[in-house]
C-alpha cells in the first residue's frame, strides 16, 4: 500500500522472485522451500518519480536490519531484497543501501540481487489492501509492522520525507 501512494507509481503487482521454482504458488513460497521471496513489482512514470525515490520509499517501509524476515513474518519468503534490472539500478541500489547503513548506524540485511524472474501472485493477493482494508490494517497493526517502521524511521517512516507539523 505504501507504493500505491507515491505520485508517479502507475501499478503495483504482488508476486514472488529470487527462487528456483517456476510459477510458484503462495502455498509453496510461504512453505519456505522455493527460495522465493514475496515481492512487489512497481511500474512507474520516470517523468514523475525516479528510481532513487522508489528506493527511499522502500527502505522507509521496511526494517532493513532484520535478517530473519519482516515483523511477524519469518523466514526466507519474508526477507527483504531489492531486485534490480540493470547496472544503473544496481548502482543506485548499492548507493542507497550504503546511505541507509550510515543513517541507521547498523548492518543492513537487505540484499541486492539481479537476474531474478518475477512471478505474479494469485489474484486474491493483488491489491489486498484495497479489497480487504480492515484485515490489512489489522494485519499491519497486529504484526507490529507500523510500530517497528515508525520506531526505526521516526517522522520519515513510509516515505523518507519528514512529516510536517
Amino acid at each position: 500500500s505504501d507504493f500505491d501512494k507515491v505520485p508517479g507509481v502507475l501499478k503495483t503487482i504482488s508476486g514472488y522472485a529470487g527462487g528456483k521454482t517456476k510459477n510458484p504458488t503462495y502455498r509453496q513460497v510461504s512453505g519456505g522451500n522455493t527460495g522465493h521471496r514475496e515481492v512487489l513489482q512497481v511500474t512507474y512514470d520516470p517523468k514523475k518519480v525516479d528510481y532513487a525515490k522508489l528506493l527511499t520509499v522502500f527502505w522507509h517501509s521496511v526494517d532493513p536490519t532484520d535478517a530473519g524476515g519482516q515483523f511477524c513474518d519469518r523466514g526466507v519468503p519474508y526477507q527483504t531484497a531489492v531486485f534490480v534490472e540493470n547496472d544503473e539500478q544496481l548502482k543506485l541500489a548499492e548507493t542507497s543501501k550504503a546511505a541507509v547503513m550510515k543513517s541507521l548506524g547498523k548492518k543492513i540485511a537487505t540484499t541486492i540481487e539481479s537476474g531474478a524472474k518475477f512471478y505474479p501472485a494469485e489474484d486474491y493477493h493483488q491489491d489486498y489492501h484495497t479489497k480487504n482494508p480492515l484485515r490489512y490494517k489489522y494485519y499491519r497493526w497486529n504484526c507490529g509492522r507500523n510500530q517497528r517502521v515508525e520506531k526505526l524511521w521516526g517522522d520519515k517512516a513510509y516515505t523518507g520525507i519528514p512529516k510536517k507539523g
